[in-house]
């Protein structure tokens, strides 16, 4: 986390002292926060693998390499092959698309966007791309070092400051690249889904170049219009339940599922339409506030939420399932609700106050705090929910009566 703030802090500067500022504030404290859903998450456990990769070995291998440079150059390909069908199917298939919507749905391309990552994806269907590596016996403990490495290596090409590289667009990914594969313009969509190495793109026909004089825009094509990084993760689902629900054929409440994405049932568009951009040019981006007190809201609730999950990682080890999903569930809460503050919902500030509520409850039934945390501990977290509970109240008064001007 230090170390992508930094890179975050440093690419702000650097758009202000260019005066091209890439990271508006409202936005990143988004996609930060997205990415703390995820995190959070992920420690949790919170998914089930259909097919293991160590079940894979064990059952696959005709050879055994031994740990050498060459098992990880071996399993740092076979996982980009992995990343890049996964990628691919995740744009193609609307089911799949549900857990990456996400990852899309700034309307700006910087680093904090790379943090948007998804938190509804459950179960991984895909292990079995994996098998390649399984078959030459690349042991489970590489492949499981190789993966987290492999999502960092992604972080550093979400940005606009970066200009072509000459002889490396040629082999890996470059933010040149993916500013294509992030576009909603018609002559980029669904292009470049490579994730370290770009010849996967060239090899199976889904490659595009930067064009100069089609300037990209960003986004999704049904624009999710809302900060709260929660809503955003079952917004496509959502949409696709209703659609099946409604469809008066019962092959389509089947089908909808594995159409190519986007697709709906004969006759919901006319009946049931969906904001869709159409023309490009015409994009209006989503925003909400823009005042100083705002901004400084949304980032006093996101620097304390990271200071609450760096404690909850620091002293994970120690807890028992029931009292990690609880501050698991409370840090969703706490999330929700003040991203539910920065779109200006009268429900923002009410679940503020429960989030307070919550913590008591937490607090009286689990008193995980008191791990290695003093009275003084308790009392800090305490003035910090009082706090952000007047301040919620006070945004909201305050963005209501921008609305009502």
């Amino acid at each position: 986390m230090p170390v992508f703030l930094a890179l975050i802090a440093i690419e702000k500067w650097y758009g202000w002292y260019k005066g091209q500022d890439t990271v508006p504030v409202v936005d990143a404290v988004s996609s930060l926060s997205s990415g703390i859903t995820n995190v959070v998450k992920d420690v949790l456990g919170l998914s089930i693998s259909i097919l293991s990769y160590e079940w894979m070995v064990q059952k696959t291998a005709i050879l055994s390499l031994q740990n050498s440079w060459i098992t990880y150059v071996i399993a740092f390909v076979v996982i980009d092959f992995y990343g890049y069908w996964t990628h691919r199917w995740a744009h193609q298939i609307n089911f799949f698309w549900n857990k990456h919507a996400i990852h899309h749905s700034s309307e700006e391309f910087n680093l904090p966007c790379a943090l948007r990552q998804s938190i509804a994806s459950w179960v991984n269907l895909f292990t079995f791309l994996l098998l390649p590596a399984a078959l030459v016996g690349v042991p489970a403990k590489v492949i499981a070092t190789i993966l987290p490495l492999h999502l960092f290596a992604q972080f550093w090409y979400h940005t606009k400051h970066i200009g072509k590289l000459g002889w490396l667009e040629k082999i890996i990914v470059t933010p040149s690249h993916h500013r294509v594969h992030h576009a909603i313009n018609p002559e980029y969509l669904d292009k470049n889904h490579g994730q370290i190495f770009i010849f996967w793109d060239k090899w199976f026909g889904t490659f595009q170049e930067e064009i100069p004089e089609v300037p990209a825009v960003y986004g999704i094509t049904r624009p999710a219009s809302t900060w709260n990084p929660i809503k955003i993760n079952y917004q496509h689902l959502w949409l696709l339940i209703q659609d099946a629900w409604r469809a008066n054929r019962w092959k389509d409440k089947f089908t909808i599922w594995f159409q190519p994405t986007g697709w709906r049932p004969y006759g919901l568009e006319e009946k049931f339409p969906v904001k869709k951009i159409e023309q490009v040019n015409q994009q209006v981006k989503y925003q909400t506030f823009s005042y100083t007190e705002f901004k400084t809201y949304s980032l006093f609730q996101l620097f304390s939420t990271l200071l609450m999950v760096s404690l909850f990682f620091n002293y994970i080890g120690r807890m028992s399932l029931t009292e990690m999903l609880a501050i698991g569930f409370f840090i969703f809460w706490n999330i929700y609700s003040y991203t539910d503050v920065m779109d200006g919902n009268d429900s923002g500030w009410k679940l503020d106050v429960g989030k307070t509520i919550l913590f008591i409850l937490i607090w009286i039934q689990i008193p995980w705090f008191s791990l290695q945390i003093t009275e003084v501990g308790f009392f800090v977290l305490l003035a910090y929910l009082i706090i952000s509970n007047f301040w919620s109240w006070r945004i909201h008064q305050k963005n209501q009566l921008i609305i009502s001007v």
